[in-house]
């Protein structure tokens, strides 16, 4: 049965419409990692609805945002009087990533329950990221600037994953759960979760299996070093009032011995064929879109894959059983300080690293550079696991981009009049430093609506109400005022501005710019008096 798009707005004015959480855990320990959250309608005559049956109705119209709004809301509300850390996830649609007010959104209510965003994940499919992935890369960055996590949701379904592991900040990718169903009994699911997780774990990435519910099924997961597991084998989707139960409840971790009861799988069909365990780690190596190696406890180099080599501007033969100092003697000083670091223990991520490149003219070359230190049974570090991108393109546009940003500031301090920028609301985002200068207030005063109190008193309600008419229309902005200086004086300036418009039509931005037309504006007023008693006409600036 279709559902009533009148219903449904009706149903979240109501508050019917509320998170059902499904625990996730730590598959090694079963500790409680956090919970998903999944819409549940109570449907007073349909009873409880599955996300399913509204939200394709939701979408179409145009209330997930807001459905999304009430879910997090309520989430915050219940978790606040639980100890403990743990996450909440939510799923965001590809639409409502198109939204530039999403983050300004999931602030406020953020701010509005006191929760903190470091315990928020956000999980986006890649359908988002095949639509708009420049806007999603954009909003991810937001995100991450307020402490979300992001992750990656249905990985391995699409057609693009492994591209986008470099140019987005996941934290956390969820292997579908119709690679997780047949787990323990097909060959070649197995083979795909496998090199699914060997990736996650080669770019520090938490990897997380959904639809677990067999033992057999959490156990393959283990051998196969699956992070986090959730599923209806934890939990099914519960109301709040069953979160307690699922914070004191005690879950075993899995025995991989478990995977072999009842099964013609037995674990030495998986440690009998180590040239064929090696094939396969190697060919996660070299699908990997980032370099990744292997080094010895005295850094010299056990396992390379291309990329590697291709980053390193040399071939895998080259690199294999010699050190680091003897095959980049250049670089082995900027490499130094963290590998011995992480011979220590320590793991390091995202480490920005400029090095000379070994082209000689060429620019310096940048890196991210992440180092694991890998550990035996006895957790005695035996090596480092070592993983590299190539961010040298990313920097270069970043530097042209900053520069690019100086030379149009200067721009526009050179400009005879100053520029500005306003939101549809009528706020002040920017302008020109020259105004400062000519009126004596301070950016901050002028900010936002604080220009409204530059203005002589005459003419503040004259101003306030040609903005809204622009506002609500669309139509260009051109007035003449009176501006008032810190020192209490005053001057004439023109105003005038340009709409740009959003998708649904709606003002989004005015460009603009002032004109001080003081001395043009007395001089006319003067001519004005004196040829009035000639008769000449008179002129007037309109």
């Amino acid at each position: 049965m279709a559902t009533d798009e009148l219903s449904l707005l009706k149903s979240l004015e109501r508050g019917e419409i509320s998170p059902f959480y499904q625990p996730l855990r730590e598959l090694r320990t079963g500790q409680l990692v956090g919970f998903e959250l999944l819409a549940r309608w109570e449907h007073p005559e349909r009873g409880l609805m599955l996300p399913s049956e509204f939200i394709p109705a939701a979408e179409h119209a145009g209330l997930l945002t807001q459905l999304t709004e009430q879910i997090l809301a309520k989430a915050f509300q219940a978790v606040a009087v639980f100890p403990g850390s743990f996450i909440l996830t939510v799923n965001i649609s590809p639409k409502q990533l198109l939204d530039r007010d999403l983050v300004p959104r999931l602030l406020q209510i953020g701010q509005r329950h006191n929760f903190p965003f470091s315990r928020l994940a956000i999980e986006i499919t890649e359908t988002a990221l095949i639509e708009n992935l420049d806007h999603v890369q954009a909003i991810s960055l937001e995100l991450k600037a307020l402490g979300c996590n992001i992750y990656l949701d249905d990985f391995g379904t699409g057609y693009s994953s492994f591209a986008h592991l470099q140019t987005l900040p996941f934290d956390g990718l969820k292997i579908d759960r119709s690679f997780i169903k047949s787990i323990a009994k097909v060959r070649q699911d197995r083979k795909i979760v496998a090199a699914l997780i060997g990736l996650g774990q080669s770019l520090g990435i938490t990897a997380i299996a959904e639809g677990v519910e067999t033992e057999e099924q959490a156990s393959m997961l283990q051998y196969l070093g699956c992070d986090v597991v959730q599923g209806y084998l934890y939990g099914k989707p519960e109301p709040a009032k069953h979160i307690r139960s699922f914070i004191d409840a005690a879950y075993p971790r899995a025995l991989p011995g478990v995977a072999l009861q009842g099964s013609d799988l037995n674990l030495s069909s998986l440690e009998s064929l180590p040239i064929e365990r090696v094939a396969q780690l190697q060919a996660i190596y070299d699908g990997a879109p980032v370099g990744l190696c292997y080094l010895s406890k005295n850094l010299r180099y056990v396992s390379v894959n291309r990329k590697l080599a291709e980053i390193d501007g040399t071939t895998i033969l080259a690199m294999l059983g010699r050190s680091v100092a003897s095959v980049f003697p250049q670089w082995f000083p900027i490499y130094e300080p963290f590998l011995r670091r992480a011979l220590q223990g320590e793991s390091l991520h995202d480490c920005e690293l400029s090095r000379p490149s070994r082209i000689e003219g060429e620019s310096n070359q940048f890196i991210l550079f992440s180092c694991e230190p890998a550990r035996d049974e006895a957790r005695e570090i035996i090596g480092l696991s070592i993983a590299v991108l190539d961010i040298t393109e990313r920097k270069r546009k970043e530097i042209e981009l900053v520069e690019s940003e100086q030379l149009a500031r200067a721009l526009l301090d050179l400009n005879p009049e100053t520029p500005w920028v306003m939101d549809g609301a009528g706020n002040i985002l920017d302008f020109g430093s020259k105004w400062e200068e000519l009126t004596g207030f301070s950016r901050e005063a002028v900010l936002n609506l604080g220009y409204l109190n530059t203005l002589l008193d005459e003419d503040r309600a004259r101003v306030l109400l040609l903005t809204e008419s622009a506002l609500s229309t669309g139509s260009p902005i051109d007035y003449e005022c009176r501006a008032r200086r810190a020192d209490g004086t005053w001057l004439w300036i023109r105003v005038r501005g340009k709409a740009v418009m959003d998708e649904s039509g709606k003002v989004w931005r005015y460009y603009g710019s002032t004109e001080v037309i003081d001395e043009l504006k007395r001089l006319r007023e003067a001519v004005s008096i004196k040829t009035s008693h000639g008769g000449v006409p008179s002129t007037q600036i309109t």
